[in-house]
């Protein structure tokens, strides 16, 4: 038996930690325990932190602002394609909650139009109030009053002319009365530049515990047909409406009402499967302890389940709290990932800004077919939805003055009643009657409709952006993902070898060439790991180490202090006599004395060592296990064939090299293999990344694998957003250099050296996206024909029989010709 220690399984433990019980302690740690979870908190340090309005911040709440990782790369110049976030598939979205004057409307209009100016000089395009914001919720019988709800109405009103200025589409809430005054509706108001757009009623009324709500209002899902009172008009309720933006591709606008989320199919859910790709949520919801969570659970699941982005704004200062308590909690969800939150319990205004990704969400239900397979099921359902309204954020602009009967649509049956004319002024035009009216604008002004849409200078992005999006930045996320990794890794060669008899000692044994590298050490970690859960020694790895003309005594000597730690069987085979035979062979330069070191002369010796290993796998009864790992493949830097390309089994192919070397640290961390595989697992950390087949004249650089081909940070990132987001390269640049562009914003991996931490320029990045670009096109047919390997993040995989299918002779023109005409190189 080797005498290397057998380590328990390898997971996140909590240091110092208590055991729960004898038995418990008496357990190797991890064998019959979950991982260690992620502290209650992680959830919000992983997400954007709340952006409130600077004139509200405290200095605690500034101090707090800088260490946020936001970007801070910005562009002043209209006419930079980095200029706004419009540009590049976002909308900038606003959860605000705010002191309510409650029973006074007209304070309560002011306090909405302060904040909105604010949010206006913010680029915010949505912004979204919570539940009766305009009244309080928290009225009970007032409710009904006429003097309160006159004022209501006047608010609107207040709001509807003030907005004619202001750049957010607008939703507020308020209590309207129906047409024929007999009951009052709960309503959502989306107002933008002097028209509303829809009037949504609160669907789901709670009449339990603390809720009463239908003692006041009428239920609004079958309301479709019902109208309010509005300014001396009737303007239709629009319980089922969605209203899409025109100048900001993605957009359908979804609005739902507090209790309508806690229903088993809430209106949104419906709504996602008619194509609204937002919803926002106005929200009275009084806290309990609890009930915070909830929302959020709510919210995150409906994200997630519908492909959507979700906007929440709660009530809070100024509601009565004869009975209840408030907490003015705001949140932003997209795709199941929290943008942003705003603390809870806070005096004065509050919001949330994000950016959300109208482009992911798009992509996700492209890509999930099935999201349109449950549309299908639900299409009966679905016929009451409606484009209801259209507008544009960034103009050109009508708007409906209440009151003009001149306004009322020109195809107005002649014969209806006179009362139900006027309802057309506000509400139900269709979009053909919007975009005639919008094309006869543009005919008079004689200004073509796209000279009016360009987007305003945004500034950075308003939402975490990682550097590394295989990597995640929190310390507990991150110890988890390692452990996960590593588990997919080892568990997916147990069942390979398992297959073909290497369940027990003398079976099949796993055979690999040991480099000194990141990727030859992970694979022989994952080796061991899978042998202690089989059962077998260690000793039954074969590691090979196999030099030819530019290995270092560094590297050669760290492969064989690891294989020696680790307890696997280690053996020498040089390979240059066999390589410069072969060279001799083909007539090669270098045969004759040369010093031509070109490609040939480099994979002559990477097809060797991979031609030992198969060999030797057949006679030593074995496999060869491959270390090649998602980065390379996505780039093609491996030997194609009888190299590096192929294995028996792989098990680095589904794992990007910056999550590695961050998995070799997890390792170190956890202790998992002694101190004598510590020191030299640090000591492969520290080696620069490189192939070692050219051999170093005195005085040069030794050959460097990212001065050839290019930073893995920045190559990780381009195949993360083309491979699991589905960017095209001009907003995949754009996010690179928000993400790049400043080494001081943002956060850092956990591990990650502060020697190594550094910035890339436009140009930069314009020029290694063209590099990886022209090589992820050329080098399919290597990866058409992979070995099997494990897939072990979400973000994909480049197996042809998994995520990716691409033919292997397709061209890269259009993708270049985008970089070459919309990222800047400056």
């Amino acid at each position: 038996m080797s005498t290397a220690s057998q380590p328990a399984s390898p997971q996140p433990s909590d240091k110092g930690a208590s055991q729960p019980s004898d038995q418990a302690a008496s357990q190797p740690p991890g064998q019959n325990t979950p991982p260690r979870p992620a502290p209650a908190h992680h959830e919000r340090d992983a997400a954007s932190a709340p952006v409130p309005s600077a004139s509200h911040l405290t200095e605690a709440d500034r101090a707090h602002a800088l260490e946020r990782a936001l970007p801070t790369v910005s562009h002043d110049d209209p006419s930079d394609p980095h200029a706004s976030i419009y540009d590049h598939g976002f909308l900038r979205a606003a959860a605000v909650t705010l002191p309510v004057a409650l029973g006074d409307p007209a304070t309560n209009a002011e306090r909405h139009l302060e904040v909105l100016g604010d949010l206006d000089a913010q680029q915010v395009g949505l912004a979204v109030f919570p539940e009766l914001s305009l009244t309080g919720y928290s009225l009970d019988d007032l409710v009904m009053q006429e003097p309160l709800l006159d004022a209501a109405e006047e608010a609107v009103l207040t709001v509807l002319k003030a907005s004619e200025d202001l750049m957010p589409i607008i939703v507020l809430g308020a209590p309207m009365r129906a047409k024929d005054r007999s009951r009052i509706f709960n309503c959502a108001v989306v107002i933008h530049r002097g028209r509303i757009l829809g009037i949504a009623p609160k669907q789901n009324l709670p009449t339990y515990r603390e809720f009463y709500e239908r003692r006041w209002f009428a239920p609004g899902d079958d309301a479709c047909d019902e109208s309010v009172v509005l300014g001396g008009q009737f303007a239709e309720l629009t319980p089922h409406g969605i209203i899409t933006v025109e100048d900001v591709p993605g957009l359908k606008l979804h609005v739902e009402i507090c209790e309508d989320m806690w229903v088993p199919i809430p209106p949104s859910a419906e709504a996602a499967l008619a194509g609204a790709t937002v919803t926002v949520n106005l929200s009275g919801s009084p806290i309990t302890i609890g009930r915070a969570d909830d929302r959020k659970l709510l919210a995150r699941s409906a994200s997630a389940r519908t492909q959507s982005a979700y906007v929440y704004a709660a009530a809070g200062e100024g509601e009565s709290t004869t009975d209840l308590a408030w907490d003015g909690q705001t949140f932003v969800y997209e795709c199941g990932d929290l943008l942003g939150e705003t603390e809870r319990f806070p005096q004065g205004p509050r919001f949330t800004i994000a950016d959300i990704d109208l482009d992911r969400i798009v992509a996700e239900r492209r890509r999930q077919n099935t999201f349109d397979d449950n549309r299908r099921t639900h299409a009966t359902s679905l016929e009451k939805f409606q484009t209801w309204e259209s507008t544009s954020l960034f103009g050109p602009w009508e708007t409906a003055d209440v009151g003009d009967e001149a306004d009322m649509d020109a195809d107005a049956d002649a014969d209806v009643d006179a009362e139900e004319m006027l309802a057309p002024i506000l509400l139900g035009r269709r979009r053909g009657a919007a975009q005639a009216r919008h094309d006869a604008s543009s005919a008079e002004t004689g200004i073509e409709p796209r000279a009016l849409r360009t987007p305003p200078p945004t500034g950075p992005l308003r939402r975490k952006l990682d550097r590394f999006p295989f990597v995640p930045d929190d310390p507990a996320r991150l110890a988890q993902d390692c452990y996960e990794a590593f588990s997919i890794q080892v568990a997916g060669l147990v069942r390979r070898l398992s297959a073909i008899g290497g369940d027990k000692p003398g079976g099949a044994r796993p055979v690999l060439g040991v480099s000194g590298g990141l990727d030859s050490t992970h694979a022989l970690l994952v080796c061991a790991r899978a042998m202690d859960l089989l059962g077998r020694d260690r000793s039954e790895i074969l590691t090979y180490t196999m030099p030819g003309f530019a290995t270092t005594e560094h590297t050669r000597s760290n492969a064989e202090l690891l294989s020696t730690a680790i307890g696997a069987s280690f053996e020498t085979l040089d390979i240059r006599p066999a390589a410069t035979q072969m060279l001799k062979d083909m007539h090669h330069p270098f045969g004759d004395g040369e010093e031509v070191y070109d490609v040939t002369f480099e994979n002559v010796q990477a097809g060797l060592r991979y031609d030992y290993l198969f060999r030797l796998a057949n006679h030593l009864g074995g496999i060869v296990v491959g270390t090649g790992d998602l980065s390379e493949l996505a780039l093609g830097w491996c030997t194609y064939g009888v190299g590096d390309h192929m294995s028996h089994y792989g098990v680095n192919a589904g794992v990007p090299k910056t999550l590695i070397q961050h998995l070799i640290r997890w390792v170190i961390a956890e202790d998992i293999f002694g101190d004598d595989a510590t020191g030299v697992l640090q000591a492969v950390l520290d080696t620069e990344i490189t192939p070692e087949l050219i051999p170093t004249r005195e005085g040069e650089k030794a050959q460097s694998t990212e001065d050839s081909i290019g930073p893995y940070a920045l190559h990780d990132f381009f195949l993360y957003h083309l491979l699991r987001r589905g960017d095209g390269p001009a907003k995949t640049a754009y996010l690179a250099h928000q993400a790049w562009g400043d080494v001081e914003a943002g956060e850092w991996p956990a591990g990650y050296l502060e020697a190594d931490e550094r910035s890339f320029t436009r140009a930069e990045i314009k020029h290694w996206l063209t590099v990886f670009t022209k090589r992820f096109f050329s080098n399919q047919f290597k990866r058409s024909a992979l070995p099997n390997a494990p897939k072990v993040l979400a973000g994909g995989s480049l197996s042809p029989r998994g995520d990716w299918r691409m033919p292997s002779d397709a061209t890269a023109k259009a993708w270049l010709a985008e970089i070459e005409a919309e990222v800047p190189g400056d």
